[in-house]
């Protein structure tokens, strides 16, 4: 693989993303590509993350696969460099995924990446406080916002059951505790701090549902 200046050895695809992606490996090492490449190119992506592609971005992203339903519709919310959207696409494909993001060139690169690795996943260039209000079962979201502006632009979004699942790092309870007022005119929604293994990796990620189907910990139901 012919990688721009300055940017270092790409990480070598780890076991277990073999058992995450199946049959969709292939295009998942795509995706690495088109990130230390275009997306480096374009400014999406830092040059200094090519080495941790696969355990910090691909593998985190697609553990969001074990907090959401079957069949369901999803938004992408701020979806950038398609993270956690396409990962989360590769390892689900019964989703019906939609990327979210304001952004012209972030928007471009998702289209082209879109079509480049051949998924059903919609595009689309829009800020959140334009999307349809009840439109969707399920918002994801990475690096987006702190879970007291993320919250109010979210939750709207979904539908009688949905849920949004924010992933975040160590910060996450704190997270969780400063969004509490934003939560009040929710006064039914239930909101846990949720972990995945990802090999050697834990992803976190704070779930708000709204209804009583959001687990304390660990997995979902389906």
């Amino acid at each position: 693989m012919s990688l721009p200046a300055g940017i270092g050895p790409v990480q070598e695809i780890p076991a277990e993303a073999a058992e995450v992606f199946g049959d969709r490996l292939e295009l998942a090492s795509e995706f690495v590509r088109l990130l230390t490449t275009v997306a480096v190119e374009r400014g999406l992506i830092g040059p200094r993350e090519a080495p941790r592609l696969w355990s910090r971005h691909l593998l985190n992203s697609a553990a969001i696969a074990a907090w959401i339903p079957i069949g369901v519709d999803v938004l992408d919310l701020g979806s950038g460099a398609g993270l956690p959207g396409i990962p989360l696409a590769l390892a689900r494909p019964d989703l019906r995924l939609t990327l979210v993001e304001p952004m012209a060139r972030r928007a471009l690169f998702l289209e082209e990446t879109v079509a480049a690795l051949g998924l059903s996943v919609a595009v689309r260039r829009a800020r959140g406080e334009e999307l349809e209000r009840a439109s969707t079962d399920v918002v994801v979201a990475r690096a987006v916002a702190p879970l007291v502006r993320l919250v109010p632009l979210a939750l709207p979004l979904l539908r009688a059951h949905g849920r949004l699942v924010a992933l975040k790092g160590s910060s996450a309870e704190e997270e969780l505790r400063a969004a509490a007022a934003a939560l009040v005119p929710w006064p039914h929604a239930r909101a846990n701090v949720v972990r995945a293994a990802t090999g050697a990796e834990t992803a976190t990620a704070v779930m708000i549902g709204l209804d009583d189907t959001v687990p304390d910990s660990g997995g979902s139901p389906r």
